[in-house]
C-alpha cells in the first residue's frame, strides 16, 4: 500500500515539474490604431495683385481720307481682342492667371498731328503696354515715331512704306507686305500668270509725292527693268489731285500699257474716273492701297473693275481662323471681312503670343518676344526680320464685277487675272 503511494506522488511531481518548465503564454496584442503620418505640404507661390487689363492703345484714323482704311483695322482689332478675351484673356505668367486685353483708341480723323496728340494722352492716362498702328503709311509713320519716344512695341499694318524700318526704331514691328514686295511682286506675278508672247511691256507711274509714293515709285522704275518691264512714262502728283486727265492723257500717248500707283482711296477714284472719261484703258492697272477700301466698287462703278492691288491678305485665303473671321463679319457686315481686318487680327494674335512668351507686363521683355516670333495667323505664318518688317504673305487681289478676286500666288487664288482688261467704255 505504501509502495503504491510512493508511486502516486512521484508522477505528481514530475507533473507539476513539467507545467511550471513549459513556455509561458503569449497574450493576445491589443488592436493597434493607424497613426496618421505627417506630409511636408507644398509651399503656394505667392503671385502678386494681377492687374484688371492688359492695356493696348491706338490712334486710327475712322474719318478723313485714311477713314475708310482705319475701320477695316478697327475691325480686325476688336474682333481678335473680343476672341481673346471670350476665352480669358491671355496668360501671364508673372501673376500666375489670364487677364484680359483692352484697347483704349481714338479717331485722329487722319491727320498725323492729332495722332501724335492722341498717343500721348493715351500714355499718360492708360500706360500701354503696347500700341496699335492706325492705316496708311502717312499715320502708322506719326504712330510709330510716337511709340519709340515711350520705349513702347508697336504692331503696325496698312504700312507698306519700307525707309521708316531703316532708321533704327527699336520697338516697330510690322506684319505687312513693304514697298520692296510690292514693286517686286507686281512684275513677277505678271510673270507668273501671263505667257510670255502676250504679256504687256510699256510702263506708266503715277507717283504720289509723299515720302512713301517717292520710294515705292523709285522701286517700279527699279524693278522694271530686269524683270523684262520698261517705263515709258512717270509723273507725281499732289495728294488730293481732283483731275488726273493730264497724266492719263500724257500716258497714253506714250504708249503704256500698265498703270502703276498708290493712291490714297479718294485719290484712286479720281484716278479711275478720268480713265473712263479720257477714254485710256491700261491692259493692267495695279494701284497700292486705294482699292482696299469696301466701298470701292460702290464708289467707281464699272471703271474701278479689274484694278488690282496689293492688300497685304485677302478672305480667300485658308489659313486657320479664317472662315471664322469671315462668319463674324458676314454676321455683321453681310459680307467676309475686308482686306485689311485680317491683318489687324493677327496684330492682336502677335501680341498675345509675345506677352504670353514674356511672362510679364514689363515693355521690353514683351519687345524682345515679338522679335522673336514665329506664329501661325489668320494672314499665315510670320516672323519679324531684324529691322522689324515682316514675312508674310503678299497677295494680288483684282476688283472682278464688283467683288475682291485673290488671283496670286497661283496656288492661293480665288479666280484667274482678267486680262487683259475689257475697254473701259464696252463695261
Amino acid at each position: 500500500m505504501k509502495a503504491k503511494l510512493s508511486v502516486l506522488f512521484s508522477l505528481l511531481l514530475i507533473g507539476t515539474l513539467l507545467v511550471s518548465c513549459a513556455p509561458a503564454a503569449t497574450p493576445t496584442a491589443a488592436p493597434t490604431t493607424a497613426v496618421a503620418t505627417e506630409v511636408a505640404s507644398t509651399p503656394t507661390t505667392a503671385y502678386p495683385p494681377a492687374p484688371a487689363y492688359i492695356e493696348i492703345g491706338a490712334s486710327i484714323p475712322l474719318t478723313g481720307k485714311f477713314g475708310s482704311l482705319g475701320v477695316q483695322v478697327k475691325a480686325g482689332y476688336d474682333y481678335a481682342i473680343a476672341d481673346i478675351n471670350a476665352a480669358g484673356g491671355v496668360y501671364v505668367a508673372k501673376y500666375g492667371t489670364k487677364i484680359p486685353l483692352r484697347l483704349t483708341s481714338y479717331d485722329d480723323a487722319s491727320d498725323p498731328t492729332k495722332a501724335v496728340t492722341n498717343l500721348t494722352n493715351i500714355f499718360s492716362q492708360q500706360k500701354p503696354v503696347a500700341v496699335l498702328g492706325g492705316a496708311s503709311s502717312t499715320m502708322n509713320a506719326a504712330d510709330v515715331a510716337t511709340a519709340e519716344q515711350n520705349k513702347t512695341p508697336i504692331l503696325a499694318v496698312s504700312f507698306a512704306w519700307w525707309n521708316i524700318h531703316e532708321r533704327g526704331y527699336k520697338y516697330l514691328f510690322s506684319p505687312f507686305p513693304k514697298s520692296p514686295d510690292q514693286a517686286r511682286d507686281v512684275f513677277q506675278a505678271l510673270n507668273d500668270i501671263i505667257p510670255a508672247g502676250q504679256r504687256p511691256v510699256n510702263v506708266a507711274v503715277f507717283q504720289e509725292n509723299t515720302d512713301w509714293g517717292n520710294e515705292l515709285g523709285g522701286l517700279f522704275k527699279a524693278d522694271a527693268g530686269p524683270a523684262g518691264y520698261k517705263v515709258v512714262y512717270y509723273e507725281t502728283y499732289a495728294p488730293g489731285a481732283k483731275d488726273f486727265s493730264t497724266l492719263v492723257l500724257a500716258a497714253k500717248a506714250a504708249g503704256a500699257e500698265i498703270l502703276l500707283g498708290m493712291p490714297s482711296t479718294p485719290d484712286g477714284i479720281a484716278i479711275v474716273k478720268s480713265l473712263q472719261q479720257n477714254q485710256w484703258t491700261p491692259k493692267f492697272t495695279m494701284l497700292v492701297r486705294g482699292p482696299d477700301a469696301a466701298t470701292w466698287a460702290q464708289s467707281t462703278g464699272t471703271a474701278g473693275d479689274d484694278v488690282a492691288f496689293f492688300p497685304g491678305w485677302e478672305n480667300g485665303e485658308t489659313y486657320a481662323g479664317d472662315a471664322e473671321l469671315n462668319a463674324k463679319s458676314q454676321a455683321d457686315n453681310n459680307r467676309p471681312a475686308d482686306v485689311l481686318v485680317g491683318p489687324a487680327y493677327a496684330c492682336i494674335q502677335i501680341l498675345a503670343d509675345a506677352i504670353n512668351r514674356a511672362g510679364s507686363l514689363d515693355k521690353d521683355a514683351i519687345r524682345d518676344a515679338l522679335a522673336a516670333t514665329k506664329l501661325d495667323t489668320v494672314i499665315g505664318p510670320v516672323t519679324f526680320n531684324a529691322d522689324g518688317t515682316g514675312n508674310v504673305l503678299n497677295p494680288l487681289v483684282q476688283w472682278q464685277n464688283g467683288k475682291m478676286q485673290l488671283v496670286w500666288p497661283l496656288d492661293q487664288k480665288t479666280a484667274s487675272l482678267v486680262y487683259p482688261a475689257p475697254e473701259i467704255s464696252k463695261r
